[in-house]
């Protein structure tokens, strides 16, 4: 969602150093970012794939497993940032695209993530993001879209290793006014977005040399833009829920330094597939319970409730974390946050909550 727009400020400091460059630097070379603009109607498989124009992108896989019986909750995401070098630079070495992966699984039987990440300059075979259909390479790291349009997963590191085959259920769903959304009050504050909810998931998580066969549903972002939020922004919250139903259920808000939602969004498909799109006036959160993380100090709403407004009347999901310590800490890379696996009566998803360890740089 919203969250990987915002990794091109999050990575400045370290995509300056890949890049090599002094404030000082002649920027007649610099880069002009592409422009998210409505009216630009998404076709796929071309759009599934990558977007090297705009200044970032990236592609967020979220669900839930059933391991022995047991649920984890798992995420793997991967960026797609176009930097600051000199566009004039014919080096192969030149890190106009940086490609930052991570992945993190949710186990109840740990109480806290395990978190992996990498980071690499694109190029060398070593890292890409394919652009014409989704093809992903960070080392040994892949999330490709089969000729089936099955989606294949691989990440991890020596604590963990997800080996997944997604398989979409449904069509796209196209957030927004058909895929462009907005995230602020300007319309350039916007983002290409769409999402893939209730991909059957099937494969094995590798834990301690130890592989198990596991099962499962998950849901897909794909978003790219150009431009950040505005500048009263200070973080984000954010839900993606599979609903039992076959519906599925996407809200966030953008929030100010208050706590006030800047802006508002989201959608609900229903089971028969038709879909409902909120305005910034359609959503709201409401937090029933904080957690604060032993090691950073930052207190998070995790407990939720998400009202929303339908043309049937006024709707409210009740979310509750599979548990509590699902605080992502990807310094000195990224930021820290609270991501993590929840419930609700009717579903299952993930939530996201940005901001509250400290302002997020925009």
């Amino acid at each position: 969602m919203i969250h990987r727009r915002i990794f091109a400020g999050l990575l400045a400091a370290n995509l300056i150093l890949l890049a090599g460059r002094s404030q000082a630097q002649d920027r007649a070379g610099a880069p002009v970012f592409a422009p998210v603009r409505p009216g630009r109607p998404l076709s796929f498989p071309a759009n599934h794939g990558a977007h090297p124009d705009f200044r970032t992108e990236w592609w967020y896989v979220t669900g839930w497993l059933q391991a022995q019986g047991q649920p984890i909750g798992f995420q793997i995401t991967f960026f797609r940032i176009r930097t600051g070098a000199d566009t004039r630079n014919p080096s192969a070495f030149a890190p106009t695209q940086v490609i930052f992966a991570h992945a993190a699984i949710s186990d109840p039987a740990v109480g806290r993530l395990i978190h992996a990440q990498r980071i690499a300059r694109a190029g060398f075979g070593l890292a890409q993001a394919k652009v014409g259909d989704m093809d992903l390479v960070l080392d040994d790291w892949r999330l490709r879209r089969a000729p089936d349009g099955t989606l294949k997963a691989r990440a991890g590191d020596q604590a963990f290793a997800l080996d997944l085959s997604l398989a979409p259920t449904q069509p796209p769903l196209l957030q927004g006014q058909q895929g462009y959304s907005r995230k602020g009050p300007r319309p350039d504050q916007a983002s290409y977005y769409y999402s893939l909810p209730h991909l059957k998931v099937s494969g094995a998580l590798t834990r301690e040399g130890r592989r198990i066969a596991v099962t499962g549903e998950a849901w897909m972002d794909q978003e790219w833009s150009s431009t950040l939020l505005d500048a009263r922004a200070v973080g984000w919250d954010w839900a993606g829920i599979n609903l039992d139903d076959g519906g599925a259920l996407t809200a966030f808000q953008v929030r100010d330094e208050q706590g006030q939602a800047v802006w508002a969004g989201g959608s609900l498909r229903g089971a028969d597939g038709r879909t409902t799109i909120f305005g910034p006036g359609d959503v709201r959160f409401v937090t029933r319970r904080h957690w604060r993380s032993p090691r950073t100090g930052a207190r998070y709403p995790i407990a939720r409730d998400i009202q929303v407004r339908t043309p049937g009347g006024p709707r409210v999901w009740r979310l509750e974390p599979l548990f509590d310590d699902q605080e992502l800490d990807s310094r000195p890379v990224g930021p820290v946050y609270w991501e993590g696996a929840v419930r609700t009566d009717g579903g299952r998803g993930y939530l996201e909550l940005t901001g509250y360890d400290a302002p997020l740089a925009l």
